[in-house]
């Protein structure tokens, strides 16, 4: 990997992981056109997501100041508001801790058979984004144990290359009736735990098979411009997308991910 393809995966990486277009569809197309073998540069798969992670970090640093503090507060009630959101957190990440444990070979097969699975599933993304457009449930400020059960199915969900992890739980939550300000801050917060896991995982399993073939071709100065190109832009599009959610402005991102997708499946029949 030459330090312009780092750039243009960390930037590739950093937009796409908050904007509701799939990252994993994306860096699939770029990887397919630049000639890049994901497992030979595992290494740098997982610094791109641990700097899209610290941007997350960054930008809602008071709401995670604000659960942790909470957290702390020995006075509160044992429910405390604070404590919670964080619980409905941790019930969101239950079924993707499931396919991460069962199904996570059957995942890694899904994402080398080709670009046909991305099409697909980017025109599954636009179809999701399109129905919160139009759908008008009654809103709440609530996110319950229940609703975040079903938006963490829809996380699990979006394993699959080019169904768009933040667009499936963003358009899932708005269709459950979660308000527009508070789905977008849940659905950024929901996946700090499971990128984090999936990163230590996979450093654990390049420790065990090699650190050799992790690494791959990728040099020190490829892996720092990739990371730092991913959380730079990881931080515009984070803060960009939580104003866009607010604005009811996704289905601009359907329509991108129907074309895209279609532009897929065209290219894959014929």
């Amino acid at each position: 990997m030459t330090e312009l393809q780092a750039f243009l995966m960390g930037l590739l990486q950093g937009l796409t992981e908050y904007l509701p277009v799939s990252s994993s569809g994306h860096l699939t197309i770029a990887s397919t056109l630049f000639g890049i073998d994901g497992e030979e540069n595992l290494t740098f798969t997982i610094a791109v997501h641990v700097a899209t992670v610290l941007s997350t970090l960054v930008i809602l640093w008071h709401e995670i100041v604000w659960l942790l503090r909470g957290l702390a507060d020995t006075k509160a009630p044992l429910l405390n508001p604070e404590r919670r959101y964080i619980l409905a957190i941790i019930v969101s990440m239950i079924p993707i801790g499931i396919v991460g444990v069962f199904f996570k070979d059957y995942v890694e097969e899904i994402f080398g058979s080709g670009l046909l699975i991305v099409g697909l599933c980017l025109i599954v993304t636009a179809a999701l984004l399109t129905m919160s457009y139009y759908a008008r449930p009654r809103q709440s400020d609530d996110i319950s144990l229940g609703r975040a059960f079903i938006i963490g199915l829809a996380q699990s969900i979006a394993v699959l290359p080019g169904l768009s992890r933040s667009g499936s739980t963003i358009a899932t939550g708005l269709l459950l009736g979660v308000k527009k300000e508070k789905m977008a801050q849940f659905s950024f917060l929901m996946v700090i735990p499971p990128i984090l896991g999936e990163a230590l995982l996979s450093i654990l399993k390049a420790a065990k098979d090699g650190t050799a073939a992790a690494a791959g071709d990728i040099s020190m100065s490829a892996l720092a411009i990739g990371f730092i190109t991913a959380f730079i832009s990881g931080c515009i599009a984070c803060k960009w997308m939580i104003s866009i959610v607010r604005k009811g402005k996704l289905v601009y991102f359907g329509i991108y991910c129907a074309v895209v997708g279609c532009a897929i499946l065209l290219n894959s029949i014929l």
